[in-house]
């Protein structure tokens, strides 16, 4: 699948996510990363995977799924929540976001659907996870990644531009919970905005038809928004301490050891769900040996994915995961530390071609 900007609007560089083509930059990826502070970023999120479950037992069969509590969900609602292994792993991060009737319409009925995306790494995964558990007979479920786009705006005035490019007054958005959503008609396309703090930005996420996406993207652009890609999104990212999945966790990850608890993806009262013993053991009886923690290091010489942390008597004490040259802090990282280095701590990345020291920070930076 190509993603709407690599077709419509070509990048300068793209890069390649679970095979899927991903706008890098558009030529200047230091202004795609300042429209955050001065306007708002517009980029292209349809590289996720988008499933939609359908029915009057879609929330029951989901919340057995994953971390959150789906039931507790009402439409125009929604949650960030993990899909686990029996082993309390971490198949997938997901967001929900609960439906009735349209698909993208608020109304006081009980939620029938539910539109829920993955990261791309994780798509197949998950997936795969919804065909094991759910019965299609009793909630219906289809993938619509290549159905329905994905157009995210964040920054300082992502409010109003989404508000003029949509026609949804900004006082209607302002109020609106993270992953709470309303929908309007756009150009004969139904537009489902939802609010997201996927970054320490303001930040919508506009979930349209494909035929109707190119016209959005028009729009949000000529409302003021700078087109950009994943290398600014990804600064913005790390900075905000957010964990990709493939990258900073993956199926050997604890949901606690990720922060998930800050991040608002687990209840801790809902009903039995797969993986459940593990994050309820840790959570009541015990604690995780290491957490997701930020670095800022020494050197401008970036460290390798997986490079190894050392503390000061050479002890292994966690690796280094994403990394970012951001122009707020410098050099930076995001890691999985033992949980003993405390924030303030210098402990030291080495790898084959170099070292530096680094200073371990609590997220976000």
């Amino acid at each position: 699948m190509i993603a709407l900007d690599t077709a419509l609007h070509p990048p300068a560089a793209t890069e390649e996510i679970a095979g899927r083509t991903v706008a890098a930059h558009y030529g200047d990826p230091d202004a795609e990363y300042a429209a955050l502070h001065t306007g708002g970023l517009l980029v292209d999120r349809s590289y996720r995977t988008r499933m939609r479950v359908s029915g009057p037992k879609a929330a029951e069969l989901v919340t057995g799924l994953v971390t959150n509590d789906v039931k507790a969900l009402s439409p125009g609602q929604g949650q960030y929540a993990a899909a686990l292994t029996a082993k309390g792993k971490i198949v997938a991060d997901v967001r929900i976001f609960a439906t009735s009737g349209s698909p993208a319409v608020v109304t006081p009925a009980a939620v029938d659907s539910l539109l829920i995306d993955a990261p791309p790494r994780a798509g197949a995964a998950w997936t795969e996870m919804v065909r094991k558990y759910v019965n299609p007979r009793i909630a219906p479920y289809r993938d619509e990644t290549d159905a329905l786009r994905n157009l995210g705006v964040f920054g300082l005035h992502a409010r109003r531009i989404v508000s003029d490019a949509t026609g949804i007054p900004a006082a209607a958005l302002a109020p609106l919970p993270p992953y709470a959503h309303v929908a309007a008609q756009v150009d004969g396309g139904l537009v489902t905005v939802a609010r997201v703090p996927e970054l320490e930005y303001e930040g919508y996420e506009l979930f349209a038809p494909a035929d109707a996406a190119p016209g959005l993207w028009s729009r949000l652009a000529n409302a003021g928004a700078t087109r950009g890609g994943l290398a600014a999104w990804d600064v913005a990212r790390v900075e905000s301490g957010r964990p990709e999945w493939g990258l900073d966790i993956d199926e050997t990850t604890i949901p606690q050891e990720a922060n998930f608890d800050d991040l608002h993806a687990i209840s801790y009262t809902k009903g039995c769900y797969v993986g459940q013993e593990t994050v309820a053991r840790v959570h009541f009886r015990g604690h995780v040996n290491r957490h997701l923690r930020g670095l800022r290091f020494q050197s401008r010489d970036l460290p390798p994915f997986k490079t190894q942390l050392i503390d000061g008597t050479g002890k292994p004490v966690g690796d280094v995961r994403s990394t970012a040259l951001s122009p707020r802090h410098g050099p930076i990282a995001l890691g999985m530390v033992r949980r003993e280095i405390a924030a303030g701590d210098v402990i030291t990345a080495r790898w084959a071609d170099g070292e530096t020291a680094a200073v371990v920070v609590a997220l976000p930076f």
